[in-house]
């Protein structure tokens, strides 16, 4: 029972659990509002706004700030791997599903019935803008701004 104590008594990893949480509950209705389409599968899906691995890793790095100070080696080491993520997420990621999207159509042009090469679409939704990156990053730290006043 102490290890689920200690588990969930660890202010930085609840922070970043709950603002990965509420941005992948976020997608389902950004989604619903952008496309006027409902898919609970969103929940479980990477791409989307707001992006729940830049929510995830800024809670992280502002819990590290809240816990450990600016001048530790704990922040500095989640800090840049945010950036890290964040880079990825709106850079290497992005530009893979655009790579499928373009894919797909090509496809889709060439091949005109069923093949076993066109069978599945690729996943396009995969990488953010920088918007979905900014809005992620916003969520993370206001969430844990919000989990730091339950840990006083």
């Amino acid at each position: 029972m102490s290890a689920i104590k200690s588990f969930f008594g660890n202010q930085i990893l609840v922070s970043a659990i709950i603002a990965w949480f509420l941005a992948q509950v976020l997608k389902i209705f950004t989604n619903n509002f952008k496309r006027r389409e409902f898919s609970f599968s969103l929940f479980v899906a990477s791409g989307g706004m707001p992006s729940s691995h830049s929510s995830s890793v800024c809670a992280m790095t502002t819990s590290t700030a809240i816990v450990c100070g600016l001048d530790s080696h704990e922040f500095a080491i989640t800090f840049i791997l945010s950036l890290i993520v964040m880079y990825d997420a709106a850079g290497v990621r992005r530009a893979a599903g655009e790579q499928a999207k373009a894919l797909n159509k090509l496809i889709q042009h060439l091949l005109k019935g069923e093949t076993e090469i066109a069978n599945k679409d690729l996943k396009e939704l995969i990488g953010h803008t920088p918007v979905e990156v900014f809005a992620g990053a916003l969520l993370g730290i206001l969430v844990a701004l919000v989990v730091s006043l339950f840990f006083k």
